[in-house]
């Protein structure tokens, strides 16, 4: 089995505009990247700037892997208010135009809002149906513009933050095939990392590859925090994964771009001895 293609979110560099990091980032051997929608990263509303997104990385000879969809509280597709409901899905129908624009391969998008809780159980089958219905509209808009729709595992305190609420949403997509983003972060702080895998494994395409040590979403690098890493890297080839796996990892306080990059090398060499 060839080993798998490491690359590295964008996220990692959310405050700065992605143009000015691009050029070190492959410079620093990474070749794929998943493009993260910070808007003072990437303003994805301005069709210029997402068109100079997409040349740079194809002149850099980068493979744009994925592009993060939008996600906040007012990003809402499961919203009671048909009009919030609609200005969300407008918001990711943005995001799919412009992974389109710069010829990304992948769309990962949150199937729920940055919400805590779960409401009382008939106002939650409302809002899953809502969600049903908002990422049947996106997905047929990616299927549209050759970008493949990929729903990513939520924070367990999340809204939707179950895996059984995941595998629901993408049972519920009928307009075309949607793939799975395991977040290895979301699921150990869910302590159920081994089901999730299992449970994803027929759909996954994407890992987002980050550790923390069961407290809190850090976003460290492999090997930082608490996941077993061997173990989790034989439970995926156990699965068959074949896609990609990016580094979604957060930086330091005033940390600068070449020394993030070094901490993002050694977090891939840590993988690959392991593959």
């Amino acid at each position: 089995m060839k080993p798998w293609n490491i690359g590295l979110s964008t996220g990692c560099f959310y405050s700065r505009p992605i143009l000015t990091v691009l050029d070190e980032i492959r410079a620093s051997g990474f070749e794929s990247i998943e493009v993260c929608s910070f808007p003072a990263h990437l303003d994805y509303h301005n069709r210029d700037d997402v068109a100079r997104a997409g040349e740079t990385i194809r002149s850099l000879g980068m493979r744009a892997v994925s592009f993060h969809a939008p996600f906040a509280d007012n990003i809402d597709i499961t919203a009671l208010d048909p009009t919030v409901r609609e200005v969300a899905v407008s918001e990711l129908l943005t995001a799919c135009e412009a992974a389109a624009v710069m010829g990304v391969e992948n769309l990962v998008l949150h199937p729920g809002p940055e919400r805590a809780g779960r409401p009382p159980e008939e106002e939650f089958l409302t809002r899953m149906r809502n969600a049903a219905e908002s990422l049947n509209t996106v997905a047929g808009r990616c299927c549209e513009r050759g970008v493949h729709l990929v729903l990513e595992n939520m924070l367990p305190h999340l809204l939707f933050g179950h895996i059984n609420d995941m595998l629901y949403l993408l049972g519920s997509i009928r307009e075309c095939d949607v793939g799975a983003c395991l977040d290895t972060g979301h699921a150990n702080l869910s302590r159920e990392l081994g089901m999730v895998i299992h449970k994803l494994s027929g759909h996954l395409h994407l890992i987002h590859v980050n550790d923390n040590r069961g407290d809190r979403d850090d976003h460290l690098a492999p090997g930082e925090g608490h996941i077993d890493w061997p173990w989790l890297i034989s439970e995926l080839k156990r699965c068959h994964f074949d896609g990609t796996l990016i580094l979604e990892l957060s930086s330091r306080e005033n940390e600068s771009v070449p020394d993030m990059l070094a901490r993002a090398r050694q977090a891939r060499d840590f993988l690959n001895r392991l593959m």
